[in-house]
């Protein structure tokens, strides 16, 4: 009886990257360290009701982690890994691993993990598909910065990052000068190209979507940018995002978002239409500027967006009816309908 009850136990292992202390210098290393905390919340919502998750973390360059997700041969992966060796780039790495291992895995694969951390690639494709996202031109050297030929107010980012890494206040700029050394800051400070696209003024709306056929959307969010942005850019800044003693942070509370039905149903259909270029799966996140003329612009696809208990998606899920148990529940089921469809 004892070895039945075993049997039926589900066992899901829940991946993160392990790897904030490892470069003295990493802008990033907030939302690096973030990930820990979100590996526990998930173990604790997900154990329970015949189900055993564990964490397993991945830490520098050492793949044990491969033997042991051999040995433990979970019913589902919890992808939680945003970057390998404290490098973006080592994200797309996860899935294809787990691929050829034949484990069932949550959120996106490699290709749509990859084309949201090259923002210039996923823009080419949303605009090849009709899809409105703001003009913009790629700067690998300053020698460059002559042939932009963009209308100013413009903003500049690192263009493979996420999390608002390499965003602040200057990142927005209006003439030539602050261009030239917007440009030159994320190439000496990040050793990437810069993405320089046209600054939409207007409100910051996020779709929070999960499922897949069909794809559904929790109830959308927007910021509210207080007394701190007085006279200054409305954009979420790294700060903003990760610095709960900042003063940009306690002014940019997200809030539901009030929109006329009509104007709701086009905002979520760009989101999904974006989701759907470039092959997220299960769930994510469209960030969305939308101008005074109505027009929604998609700024960034979040494939596999943070899942924390306090972060917008578990928010939009709380506003929903889903507390962060029945969401974590949720994810399992899509991802295991999904691999299992296949």
């Amino acid at each position: 009886m004892v070895g039945m009850a075993h049997h039926a136990l589900m066992h899901i292992t829940i991946l993160h990257n392990h790897d904030h202390a490892i470069r003295e210098d990493d802008p990033g290393r907030e939302a690096r360290e973030d990930v820990l905390r979100v590996a526990a919340a998930l173990a604790d919502a997900l154990t329970g009701a015949g189900v055993v998750a564990e964490p397993l973390a991945v830490t520098g360059l050492d793949f044990a982690f491969v033997g042991e997700l051999e040995r433990r041969r979970p019913a589902l992966v919890v992808n939680l890994c945003e970057s390998v060796n404290a490098d973006s780039r080592g994200e797309l790495m996860i899935p294809c691993l787990l691929e050829v291992m034949g484990l069932a895995y949550t959120g996106s694969g490699a290709l749509a993990l990859g084309l949201a951390l090259h923002k210039d690639r996923a823009k080419e494709l949303l605009r090849a598909r009709g899809i409105t996202t703001p003009e913009f031109v790629v700067v690998a050297r300053l020698e460059q910065l002559a042939g932009v030929a963009l209308p100013f107010p413009l903003i500049v980012k690192p263009v493979r990052e996420d999390a608002s890494v390499g965003i602040d206040f200057d990142s927005v700029v209006h003439d030539r000068e602050g261009l030239a050394r917007a440009v030159g800051a994320v190439l000496h400070s990040f050793a990437q190209p810069a993405l320089v696209e046209r600054y939409i003024a207007g409100r910051e709306i996020y779709v929070p979507l999960l499922g897949n056929r069909p794809l559904g959307h929790l109830p959308l969010t927007e910021i509210a940018f207080g007394e701190a942005f007085v006279g200054k850019p409305h954009i979420l800044s790294y700060r903003a995002k990760w610095e709960p003693a900042s003063a940009e942070y306690l002014d940019s509370q997200p809030v539901a978002c009030e929109l006329p039905a009509e104007h709701e149903r086009g905002v979520v259909a760009t989101a999904c239409a974006a989701f759907a270029a470039l092959q997220c799966r299960d769930y994510g996140r469209v960030d969305m500027r939308v101008a005074p003329d109505g027009t929604a612009y998609v700024i960034e696809v979040n494939p596999n967006c943070d899942l924390s208990p306090d972060a917008g998606f578990a928010r939009a899920a709380r506003a929903a009816g889903m507390d962060y148990r029945a969401l974590a529940a949720r994810l399992v089921e899509v991802a295991l309908e999904r691999a299992h469809e296949r």
